[in-house]
């Protein structure tokens, strides 16, 4: 991204602050229905700061500097979505695999699944709750559950839409079943089953928060549930911006992740 297309992506941003802030200012909103972002920005850095004063005896300084409110819950949504993420495609990817591998196995299990997927892991919070408890369990397979239908139906299409002329060349070169499944089956569908991880790991992101919500007395859906009590627009709407920019990371980098390993089906491998 050059210069100028960052200056000309965060014109409308920071255009909405400017309108945001002097509406506020003006009184149009109340303060604690919406206030300014001035507001929000100290209250998000307070977030930032250390609660205590620093005690090297007892703890490292890079511990201390994270000890904040905000670090802790943002390191706990975090590695929730991290965990549940990683469970998600560790079920997902071996079962889309072999769903788009056998036909028999397709026909069987796909049914199933089609029934399934429709239903929003939001709607399993009871259950989850009943299953596993409080604490993370219940977050953690609710993000899982979040992060398994789209790498899966990603999966499946990505192994059943490979080109048969590919599988047509490598048997009549004499590859065999897992030459075929390992140089042209799994290259062809990676960038599938990639787009599928970006998905889910989006939709981890949607459902840890509403998880937090429910099930667990830390993290950004917590916090943000506990600013609704007291009426802390500004805790609120910090917590929503803190949860956006983590989002936006973590999709940048799965990005770049993407075009890395895809440089060769993009032309770009040197």
């Amino acid at each position: 991204m050059t210069r100028l297309s960052a200056f000309r992506g965060a014109l409308l941003p920071v255009g909405l602050l400017i309108v945001w802030e002097i509406a506020s200012r003006a009184g149009l909103f109340s303060a604690v229905v919406l206030p300014p972002p001035s507001a929000v920005a100290a209250r998000w850095f307070a977030s930032l700061l250390p609660a205590l004063p620093h005690d090297p005896a007892n703890q490292s300084y890079a511990a201390w500097l994270l000890s904040g409110e905000l670090p802790h819950d943002a390191v706990a949504s975090l590695s929730r979505v991290l965990a549940g993420f990683a469970i998600g495609v560790g079920l997902a990817l071996p079962i889309g695999l072999l769903m788009g591998t056998s036909d028999r196995l397709y026909g069987l299990v796909n049914p199933l699944l089609q029934i399934l997927r429709p239903i929003p892991p939001i709607a399993y919070i009871p259950l989850a709750i009943v299953w596993f408890g409080l604490g993370n369990p219940p977050a953690l397979f609710l993000i899982a559950l979040g992060t398994f239908f789209p790498v899966l139906v990603n999966t499946v299409a990505g192994v059943r839409q490979v080109d048969s002329i590919y599988v047509r060349a490598a048997r009549n070169l004499g590859a065999n079943s897992w030459t075929m499944f390992r140089r042209v089956i799994l290259p062809a569908a990676s960038p599938f089953v990639l787009a599928g991880m970006r998905i889910g790991i989006g939709t981890a992101f949607i459902v840890v928060i509403v998880a937090e919500m429910i099930a667990v007395s830390d993290g950004l859906g917590y916090r943000i549930l506990e600013a609704r009590e007291y009426m802390w627009s500004d805790k609120i709407i910090g917590g929503m911006l803190t949860i956006g920019v983590l989002g936006l990371v973590i999709d940048g980098a799965m990005s770049r992740f993407n075009d890395h390993l895809l440089r060769w089906h993009r032309g770009l491998e040197r």
